[in-house]
């Protein structure tokens, strides 16, 4: 039998489907013969019979599954959306999409696939992706046709399922906005494609409404709608792109925090490297990304949300985080029961303020503060699980931190004023600061998310609140907190950059030296037992225990060698900062066991030994490291302060 079907030829299918058609046979019988000779030599003929719209209502909608893994079927498709009874069909098609499974990361390969009917005659694939397209657009023009008094239950349908169906990708994105303007109901002119080839259909393009034929179950007409009706399908539509936002950007790196700290740092850039804002200026793939999150951007102000209101920043701030807000949709009633999804709001909001700079863009932005109301949002998305939840929505995260860096480079630093004020985020007898607390969430992204450049801005951010600090005591308390109780070295390397930065300010300022505590002794006599610890166990350590310590310090000790050239180099400029005898203190506790340590491992790992766990390439940056290390510790014992305290020593 199967054998006989293959050996179909294209003349005797196309005279089955039309020799059989109703009445020569009942609807039943014919459905059956049109699914067993359903080739793509009879698709032109298929679709004459479909214009036929008494047998489209019949067996159109059992047809959808098919017919979309056919290629070139988009016609017959389009007149089954026409012609065919609406609900039976959208339901068709959103069933159909579920069994396409098109989730993240599959394949175009349907053979594999459990839940798809047995074809009686083998079929050309269809990739997934133009499955997505071709029922989205059936779905537009379905939509229209609808006549009933709750269009919002069937909308909230199409949009879980469709959201459960989507893939960040430029054609499957272009497809749902492409719905969602059909749905609104909107038109709007096309955007700038700033050199993007990405394409927002026209919904104009489905088609002249004069085909369609009427509803067949209409329950009410136009003018007897529910006026409240087109209220809840209007943020429905809007929390479902919010979702979509957030999504697209999860999967499509945007680099809008470094985009915006390469904006405002132009002179710390790389001569000769090629920027992110350079990449995403040439580079097609990252064009086309900007210009996708602009038409998202650009339709959810379609969709009403066209400000930045003080409303709209309190529900993100202190309203919940619901995983999945189109869970909602489905039951909701009234427009308070529909959330929009939290991350995707954010990632707005940093669309705003990054587009608006670098872009020029009239686009709303926040009125607020760093703190209380970044603060706020920091604390919202870190608060239970820093890590996880910075890992698992690396976009949000990165969106926080952009829209952080614009409001410090605007100073919308603390609605208290620049003035030292009572706490805005904590109790007034609590010894922690706000700033402390800000720059604490601030470094878990900097530790945690996944991009590098992500996590440099975020350093930046927390270095540039640090310095916006008007209090010098807490400034100097935030340093001391990192470098005593911060477990991880990146961040105590962090930590004694901002405190040379710090005291290079204070000995540029023109005020008297003794009016900052980073231009006298009082910084360092506070800092020195953190910023140079005592060493004298490594002396002790076995050399794989000796190995994994300096993996896991490196960066923070070779950024306290740095910054002991730094004084010892110079030491004449800072004889108002360098307490007596600290040369001497910190070359025997700090200089002379660690320069010991780095000179054992390097002569061990020169000598070829086996060393446990050790692979020769995973060796290779530990050796880098401990060769600057090497070099920084030989130029601070030549530094003439140390030179005088090992003359003092020897004496």
């Amino acid at each position: 039998m199967d054998t006989d079907l293959q050996n179909f030829d294209a003349a005797s299918a196309i005279a089955a489907i039309r020799d059989a058609r109703p009445p020569a046979t009942d609807r039943f019988t014919y459905l059956t013969i049109v699914e067993a000779n359903l080739i793509v030599d009879v698709l032109p003929t298929l679709n004459e019979i479909l214009q036929d719209a008494e047998l489209t209502q019949e067996i159109g909608w059992d047809l959808v599954f098919n017919l979309v893994n056919l290629p070139g079927s988009e016609a017959c498709l389009e007149t089954i959306a026409r012609l065919g009874n609406p609900r039976e069909v959208i339901l068709k098609v959103l069933e159909t999409l579920e069994l396409l499974n098109v989730d993240r990361g599959d394949d175009d390969d349907d053979e594999t696939q459990p839940d798809r009917p047995p074809s009686r005659i083998p079929q050309p694939s269809v990739p997934k992706e133009k499955k997505f397209v071709t029922l989205l657009g059936m779905l537009a023009i379905l939509h229209k046709r609808l006549k009933t008094k709750f269009p919002s239950r069937f909308v909230a349908q199409t949009l879980e399922t469709v959201y459960a169906t989507y893939r960040p990708t430029r054609e499957m994105t272009a497809a749902v906005i492409n719905l969602v303007h059909s749905l609104s109901g909107r038109r709007r002119p096309a955007l700038p494609s700033r050199k993007s080839s990405v394409n927002v259909a026209d919904p104009e393009r489905d088609g002249d409404e004069s085909k369609n034929a009427p509803d067949p179950e209409a329950e009410v007409s136009k003018a007897d709608e529910n006026p409240d009706e087109a209220a809840l399908q209007e943020r429905m539509l809007l929390s479902f792109v919010t979702c979509v936002l957030e999504a697209y950007t999860t999967e499509n790196e945007m680099g809008w925090a470094a985009r915006l700290l390469e904006f405002y740092e132009p002179t710390k850039l790389v001569p000769g490297r090629k920027t992110l804002m350079g990449a995403f200026k040439e580079e097609q793939q990252l064009l086309e990304r900007d210009a996708v999150v602009g038409n998202l951007a650009a339709l959810i102000r379609d969709l009403g949300l066209d400000s930045c209101s003080r409303d709209f920043l309190e529900q993100i701030m202190k309203g919940p985080i619901t995983n999945n807000p189109l869970s909602a949709v489905d039951s909701a009633t009234s427009l308070e029961d529909i959330p929009l999804s939290a991350g995707g709001c954010v990632l707005l909001i940093a669309y705003w303020v990054f587009s608006a700079t670098l872009f020029d863009a009239d686009q709303p932005t926040p009125d607020i503060n760093i703190l209380p109301d970044h603060y706020n949002l920091l604390e919202k998305f870190l608060q239970d699980d820093a890590e996880g939840q910075i890992q698992n929505s690396p976009a949000v995260t990165e969106a926080l931190v952009a829209i952080g860096l614009w409001l410090q480079a605007n100073g919308h630093i603390s609605s208290a004023g620049s003035e030292p004020q009572p706490n805005l985020i904590t109790s007034a007898d609590d010894p922690t600061s706000d700033f402390m607390r800000y720059i604490h969430l601030v470094t878990l992204i900097a530790l945690y998310h996944p991009q590098l450049h992500v996590r440099n801005a975020a350093s930046m951010l927390a270095s540039s609140i640090l310095h916006a600090d008007p209090s010098e005591e807490d400034r100097l308390r935030i340093i001391y907190d990192l470098l005593e109780n911060c477990t991880f070295a990146s961040l105590k390397a962090c930590a004694v950059t901002w405190l040379r930065e710090e005291m290079l300010a204070a000995s540029t300022k023109d005020s008297k030296p003794s009016s900052t505590v980073f231009a006298t002794t009082q910084a360092f006599e506070t800092l020195q037992y953190v910023l140079f610890p005592s060493l004298d166990t490594l002396a002790e350590l076995d050399v794989s225990d000796l190995l994994e310590y300096m993996a896991q310090n490196a960066v923070f000790l070779l950024q306290s060698a740095n910054f002991g050239l730094l004084l010892w180099l110079s030491a004449d400029r800072w004889t108002n900062v360098l307490p007596a005898n600290a040369d001497a203190t910190v070359r025997e506790r700090w200089f002379q066991p660690l320069s010991g340590a780095v000179y054992r491992l390097r002569e061990t790992l020169g000598s070829g030994a086996d060393l446990a766990g050790g692979e020769e390439g995973a060796l290779g940056p530990l050796k880098a490291d401990l060769d600057v290390l090497a070099d920084r510790l030989s130029r601070l014992g030549e530094a003439e302060g140390f030179k005088i305290a090992e003359e003092a020593e020897r004496a």
